[in-house]
């Protein structure tokens, strides 16, 4: 096992280093490699934060494992909602506010592509909360899913510009390697010293290291690339066929990762949890087929989040999505019972095969 992985960080340096935002080049010295981005959330929330005591704030509807970190160590969450009636921006003024009022904020942490809302945060509003006048804090951006997104839409590259600026990526999602547990943290020296003294030692396996430094060797790099370019294929596929099937209502947010939120209508074409949710349990339990409800996030009301599959996988979701609208539709008239009891877990537990 090795301590440092010099190798692997240089090689995702190379990968990031597309001189698209600055001409400076990040080096191995602006690296923390950990278990998958969650190590990086934990790290920083211990680094920066003191139990009872500090703040970080999130911007929902977003990945929740910021609140589920912050609650086990005891740190209090406060909330600048993403702006649901513009394609869920970022609120940087709104953000602002809040850090000019309470110095307690420590981080701020931002997901881009947005999850579940699939869109990329701007270049200038990540500068405007990056530039506040008083406050001290660290900006963290969540890049998990930033593969899917344009070319040159990384600010990781962007940490040598900014001191207090943290970008954490993954080779969970466009790399498909979620099994090997590895996550990255872009940032200035000073903060990445501060990360890797607080994980355990050797906690990167070697076959860990071995597998990520062979996917990102330029073959491996094609073959990825070649894969992130048939689901945006189908993607687009998606954002056609979808709104053709009686019952899709709109696609919310952005159309920049691997999957989409879109509304499911009642028979009089308002968004409707109701129906969103009976068609994700009928669609899991019933035809095998797993997509997530997220009608209970803020300003996602009524909406799946659809992950992209292969070819094969859209052919069949967007059949089985058809029948079970259709259903669900003609049963209207006997309302659904006991669908709040049931748990996203327990359906994928149910489902004899995933598409999501």
């Amino acid at each position: 096992m090795r301590s440092h992985q010099h190798e692997l960080k240089q090689l995702l340096c190379n990968l990031r280093n597309t001189h698209t935002h600055t001409q400076q080049n990040i080096t191995p010295d602006n690296l923390f490699v950990g278990v998958g981005s969650d190590e990086a959330i934990d790290a920083l929330l211990r680094a920066f934060c003191r139990p009872g005591h500090d703040k970080i704030l999130t911007c929902p509807p977003t990945y929740g494992m910021y609140s589920v970190s912050a609650q086990v160590n005891d740190i209090t969450v406060v909330k600048a909602p993403l702006d649901a009636n513009n394609d869920f921006s970022l609120q940087p003024h709104l953000i602002n506010e809040m850090l000019s009022h309470d110095p307690s904020i420590k981080l701020v942490y931002i997901c881009s592509p947005g999850n579940p809302t699939a869109n990329t945060v701007r270049k200038e509003d990540v500068q405007a909360v990056l530039e506040h006048p008083t406050w001290n804090g660290v900006v963290v951006l969540d890049e998990a899913y930033i593969d899917f997104a344009p070319h040159g839409s990384s600010l990781a590259e962007w940490v040598t510009e900014w001191p207090n600026l943290v970008v954490m990526q993954t080779l969970s999602k466009a790399f498909g390697l979620a099994g090997i547990r590895l996550g990255a943290a872009f940032t200035s020296p000073p903060i990445a010293r501060l990360l890797n003294s607080l994980k355990a030692p050797y906690n990167i396996s070697n076959p860990t290291s071995q597998l990520a430094i062979a996917a990102l060797q330029p073959k491996n790099l094609a073959v990825m690339q070649s894969n992130v370019s048939k689901i945006l294929e189908q993607r687009e596929r998606m954002l056609v066929e979808m709104p053709k099937i009686p019952g899709v209502g709109r696609f919310r947010g952005g159309r920049q990762s691997n999957f989409l939120l879109v509304e499911m209508l009642d028979g009089q074409g308002k968004p409707s949890n109701e129906v969103a949710l009976a068609v994700y349990e009928q669609l899991a339990e019933t035809k095998g087929v797993v997509v997530r409800f997220r009608g209970k996030e803020l300003g996602c009301f009524g909406c799946l989040r659809v992950t992209v599959g292969t070819e094969e996988e859209v052919t069949r979701f967007l059949k089985e999505l058809a029948t079970v609208l259709r259903e669900v539709h003609n049963t209207r008239g006997v309302k659904v019972e006991g669908t709040e009891k049931k748990t996203e877990e327990k359906a994928e537990q149910e489902a004899s095969a995933i598409i999501a």
